[in-house]
């Protein structure tokens, strides 16, 4: 990655086990279920391994009235239930890192992701309107606790 990437962050918290939570975030086809909002498809191409690593998942992402994204990512690391790393190729180029931890009756979760955007119009923004892309971020994020939230309650 280069210094022109930029670095999202998000910290989640809900009552759930990090069991529960990791196998919502690591079951990739199950995103147009209980994230419609943003994620349009999820289909796996490659499984990976028994634990997850090396899976390769095809997505489709839609945010708001913007064009939508056509992405993969790659798990490179499922350590279940603390951890999940993955690759991103496509339209959003990076690599992320989910986090679960323990806090009583509750979950923190934590997703780093460290990348760009490729596709147009987002890598063609003057540098004064970059902050659309964090913008972006946390209004998907945001959508996802809440889609989150809810499935964990079904």
């Amino acid at each position: 990655m280069t210094g022109h990437d930029d670095h999202l962050r998000t910290r989640w918290e809900l009552e759930a086990s990090p069991e529960e939570v990791f196998s919502l975030i690591a079951d990739a086809p199950s995103y147009p279920h209980w994230w419609p909002s943003v994620f349009l498809e999820a289909r796996v191409l490659e499984e990976g391994d028994d634990t997850g690593s090396g899976r390769l998942v095809a997505v489709r992402t839609a945010i708001a009235a913007l064009p939508s994204l056509r992405w993969r990512y790659r798990v490179t690391a499922a350590h279940a239930p603390d951890r999940l790393a993955v690759e991103t190729s496509g339209d959003l180029e990076g690599l992320g890192l989910w986090t679960f931890e323990a806090r009583g009756k509750k979950t923190v979760v934590r997703f780093n992701w460290r990348g760009r955007v490729r596709r147009t119009p987002f890598r063609q923004l003057p540098t004064f309107l970059r902050p659309l892309t964090r913008r972006c971020h946390r209004w998907a994020m945001e959508r996802g606790f809440t889609s989150l939230l809810l499935e964990v309650w079904r």
